[in-house]
């Protein structure tokens, strides 16, 4: 378990003072010299070179490794929609380890607009001034269209770190789960507690990876054939053995809980699930069955919180995801670029896993080159074999 004495509120705030983010020098800015090479007039010079060789923009300026943090703050954290303005911390913070560990240099862009077309407008005018799209904190499911449009309009990487990053990493722990108690993935009985954002992309990501037994439940139960959308497609290739009813039908005799609802778990569900249980209790910052009480019967617990073992934490992937996707010059994130990243992930805690760590530590400074070799070398296969780019 981690520990650390926890900040006090004036602490943050004065922490938060003036931002997080400013801008930094590539160049020496210290005689009347360097001013004419960086700006006028050396600067027209690379100006006019752009004009006439659009793709010399890529080494030439900071957009080619430039990430858009984007947000409408309509699910911001666990606090709902509290609007952009109040968002923008979150983007900041997020800008902060794109930083700390990518190397990639990132702007927050808080729009204040929570339609689609607006926001795909607005990003397609922009184009030109970022590499990549980092959406953060975006509500169900107009992410799900959002993302879609924009992957659609624009000619560079686009991710939804919510649905994604959680999904690689939720799937980098579970190969380490099953590590660690000698399990296989397609023998797993997993269900997932909620079809939000995350919860669909954790289900999609489990079934690609050869999860062949996933039960799928929201605040109605669980998700049939009778359900629309996505939820509806998302029915059509799980629940294979037709379990009805609620949480307690799905959890019996379960192998794997993935709680990503900020539903509290009944006293006693855990019990009713198989012997070497997983429970990843995900919500934040209360999770739906406290960790002292899921390891009374399961062998394995994660979170996402810091201050408890298994923390399952984006930042173990969204840097190294986008890096490597621009290291290799992908236009998008394919399945397999995700698929990837999980992998190099668990492989950088395969060495030390044990219970209490089935996923690497956030700091650790091998994981995100791990990262981004793996998604570089996934997109160069996916562009020499283009039938296999799903999405």
């Amino acid at each position: 378990m981690t520990h650390f004495t926890k900040p006090t509120p004036n602490e943050i705030i004065n922490a938060h003072l003036g931002g997080k983010l400013s801008t930094g020098l590539t160049v020496d800015l210290e005689s009347s010299r360097d001013l004419s090479i960086s700006y006028t007039p050396g600067v027209a010079d690379i100006c006019r070179l752009i004009a006439t060789a659009p793709d010399r923009a890529a080494s030439l300026t900071w957009a080619h490794r430039m990430v858009a943090v984007v947000s409408d703050g309509s699910a911001v954290l666990g606090l709902g929609d509290i609007g952009p303005r109040a968002s923008l911390p979150v983007m900041e913070g997020k800008s902060a380890l794109f930083k700390r560990f990518g190397g990639l240099d990132s702007v927050p862009l808080v729009l204040d607009t929570q339609d689609v077309d607006a926001i795909v407008e607005t990003l397609v005018r922009l184009r030109p001034s970022f590499g990549a799209v980092n959406l953060e904190d975006i509500s169900a499911p107009r992410c799900f269209e959002l993302e879609q449009r924009l992957i659609d309009a624009l000619d560079c990487p686009v991710m939804h770190d919510d649905q994604h990053g959680t999904a690689i990493v939720l799937l980098a722990a579970l190969k380490g789960g099953c590590a660690v108690l000698g399990r296989a993935l397609d023998g797993l009985r997993v269900v997932i507690s909620g079809a939000g954002a995350a919860g669909v992309a954790c289900a999609r990501i489990l079934l690609r990876a050869g999860v062949s037994d996933l039960v799928v439940v929201d605040s109605q139960g669980i998700i049939g054939s009778d359900r629309g959308g996505i939820k509806g497609s998302l029915a059509a290739v799980s629940n294979p053995r037709g379990v009805r009813g609620g949480i307690g039908a799905a959890i019996h005799d379960a192998d794997v809980f993935v709680g990503l609802s900020g539903a509290t778990l009944p006293d006693g569900l855990v019990a009713m699930m198989a012997p070497e249980a997983m429970v990843f209790a995900l919500s934040n910052p209360d999770p739906e069955v406290t960790p002292e009480v899921a390891a009374r019967s399961a062998s394995i617990v994660a979170t996402g919180r810091s201050d408890y073992p298994n923390q399952i934490n984006n930042v173990l992937a969204f840097p190294g995801v986008f890096r490597g996707a621009l290291d290799a010059g992908a236009r998008t994130i394919s399945e397999s670029m995700k698929l990837a990243a999980a992998d190099a992930i668990f492989r950088v805690a395969e060495e030390n896993l044990s219970p209490t760590r089935i996923v690497p530590d956030p700091f650790d400074p091998r994981v995100a080159p791990a990262v981004a070799a793996a998604v570089a070398a996934a997109a160069t296969a996916t562009a020499s074999n283009p039938q296999r780019l799903v999405g």
